[in-house]
């Protein structure tokens, strides 16, 4: 008999919509004439933790949140994409391989995105803390990478969003509910695969250790770039 088991722990859920809340105030906030770019620059350091985070719950986290258990192997994406044209796609008990990739590729593209925000600056009253420690051509390209990066982030999201409503609709698998109450329903043969608990405490210290290391990147060890003025 089938019945709801936990399979996304906590600090995944909390991660998952905080990620989406600050994407979007940081598009929000992107637009220089709203006067909001010092939020920007903060929002920026927030999505910055939230990934690093992620990575690490991703090595030390509950079963389903590690990458070791759900990145796709190519015989993987190829039986996946077979069922997904053959209309016959199976329920996963964490994420399916299309999924799987998605995470990989936005976490990938917003630590990109965050991290080239260290070193550049609006050429008017902002910048990052590490603005000016790299060459002036270096820093043009990551201004660049910075600009067009949230397209992609953009492009990603919209096709997450998509591929969630495209499970719900035609295949009637919910995967928005799940990410609220962290439970599926699994049949008496996958029941061994939900998990205990959501490994709180252990979250708690990870999370405490990327807020230090933050800190200290952003503040402690940032550069005092002098300015001469003649």
């Amino acid at each position: 008999m089938a019945k709801q088991q936990l399979v996304w722990d906590l600090p995944v859920r909390i991660f998952h919509w905080c990620f989406v809340g600050v994407l979007l105030a940081l598009w929000y906030t992107s637009d220089q004439d709203n006067g909001l770019i010092e939020l920007h620059i903060k929002l920026g350091y927030t999505a910055l933790g939230l990934t690093l985070f992620r990575i690490l719950w991703g090595f030390v986290g509950t079963t389903h949140a590690k990458f070791v258990n759900f990145i796709p192997r190519p015989h993987q994406l190829k039986i996946y994409f077979q069922q997904l044209r053959a209309g016959k796609v199976k329920s996963y008990i964490g994420h399916n391989p299309l999924g799987s990739l998605m995470v990989i590729f936005i976490l990938i593209a917003v630590l990109l995105q965050a991290t080239s925000g260290l070193f550049i600056s609006d050429d008017i009253f902002s910048a990052g803390p590490y603005n000016g420690v790299l060459s002036a051509e270096f820093e043009k390209l990551l201004k660049m990478v910075h600009i067009n990066g949230f397209n992609i982030i953009a492009t990603l999201s919209v096709i997450h969003i998509f591929a969630v409503f495209y499970y719900l609709i035609i295949k009637k698998q919910n995967l928005i509910k799940p990410m609220f109450t962290g439970k599926k329903l699994l049949d008496n043969g996958d029941n061994k695969y939900g998990i205990k608990h959501s490994k709180l405490m252990k979250a708690i210290i990870v999370a405490l250790g990327v807020v230090l290391f933050v800190y200290w990147l952003v503040v402690i060890n940032a550069p005092v770039i002098e300015e001469y003025y003649y």
